[in-house]
């Protein structure tokens, strides 16, 4: 039975990078049905809301889901975002962990942020006094699942776990800390650190490749994810994998809708197909159709660069290289990769 990718083009340059993504798919030697869906501010221009009945349902149903970008200026104001759909969807997927990958040169390390919890889903409002509260809440049941997850990752790689939190004055924190204590008795052959976020964000800044996972509420994830894909070359090349226990995941590009350049043709898919390659490997168990796909994409943005880049290729043209080295050479990368 073939898997099925749910494919959510959403808005700006969601479409054309997402469109490079199925091309590679469809080269590569694995059997999988793609199915198109209405996503973000293009659903609420033609439904009304940003994360129709049945694009959740189809999500539901799927083995992955492949999302291009949501947003824009154009729905600023509205009383709904598109943004509302991407929090609806991870929520109803409960995909609590997003891995962030960030690398370049000798930095190699990942950010496994809790993706439902914190100050994005609770209490919010304002009082009579004109006063606007958001609430930051989790249970230890949320903590140790997403620890666990850092520990296992962790245990995949170099062995070393960093917890980060700001136990100096957040309860929620102080949870977080302990149970991260806690749990790393599991865990013997992963050496486990904390970290306060502050003076943990300069560390990703000034020596980021002394750090191999990063385990980390919400919020802060946000943040230090993004950080770690400034020092190894921006966000338009950053990818990430959100996962749940044993549903589909989401896999999407960090970068924003970049209305500006939709429909230049400009547009860079690198991290749109690098989030293909976290698909391949955490979907579909294809990690050797995963580290060809990221082989080809490392190649094509030394010999065809986009705009972004320097360079003057299109998206297209870019996709074009990519499928070139997975799918035309006489010697099979994912075979190479596999031996």
């Amino acid at each position: 039975m073939s898997a099925v990718v749910a494919c959510l083009p959403g808005d700006g340059i969601g479409p054309e990078v997402l469109e490079q993504a199925v091309r590679v798919l469809s080269a590569l030697p694995v059997d999988v049905e793609t199915v198109e869906l209405p996503f973000g501010g293009a659903a609420i221009d033609e439904f009304g809301e940003p994360l129709p009945a049945e694009t959740l349902d189809a999500c539901r149903s799927a083995t992955a889901v492949l999302l291009g970008a949501v947003g824009g200026p154009k729905w600023d104001g509205g009383a709904v975002r598109p943004e509302a759909g991407l929090l609806g969807l991870r929520q109803a997927l409960d995909v609590y962990a997003n891995l962030r990958p960030a690398s370049q040169g000798d930095v190699d390390l990942i950010v496994v942020r809790e993706l439902v919890g914190g100050l994005y889903f609770g209490a919010r409002g304002t009082r009579g006094d004109g006063t606007v509260f958001d609430t930051c809440e989790y249970s230890p049941a949320q903590v140790e699942r997403i620890v666990r997850r850092g520990f296992e990752i962790a245990g995949t790689r170099r062995g070393r776990l960093v917890s980060v939190d700001k136990a100096n004055v957040l309860d929620t924190s102080r949870l977080w800390r302990r149970i991260a204590t806690e749990v790393a008795s599991d865990y013997p052959n992963v050496e486990l650190r904390h970290a306060l976020v502050d003076s943990f964000a300069m560390e990703v800044v000034q020596a980021p490749e002394s750090i191999d996972v990063v385990v980390t509420e919400n919020m802060f994830g946000d943040i230090l994810s993004d950080i770690a894909a400034a020092v190894t070359g921006g966000l338009g090349l950053a990818a990430s994998a959100s996962l749940g226990d044993g549903g589909p995941g989401i896999f999407e590009p960090v970068h924003g809708s970049a209305p500006d350049i939709a429909g230049t043709g400009a547009a860079d898919p690198a991290a749109m197909l690098r989030s293909l390659a976290l698909m391949l490997e955490h979907a579909l168990g294809r990690g050797d159709l995963a580290a060809a796909v990221v082989v080809a994409v490392d190649n094509a943005l030394t010999t065809t660069p986009t705009p972004d880049l320097g360079g003057t290729a299109t998206t297209r043209e870019f996709g074009d290289a990519v499928l070139e080295a997975v799918s035309l050479s006489k010697e099979e990368p994912w075979a190479r990769a596999r031996s």
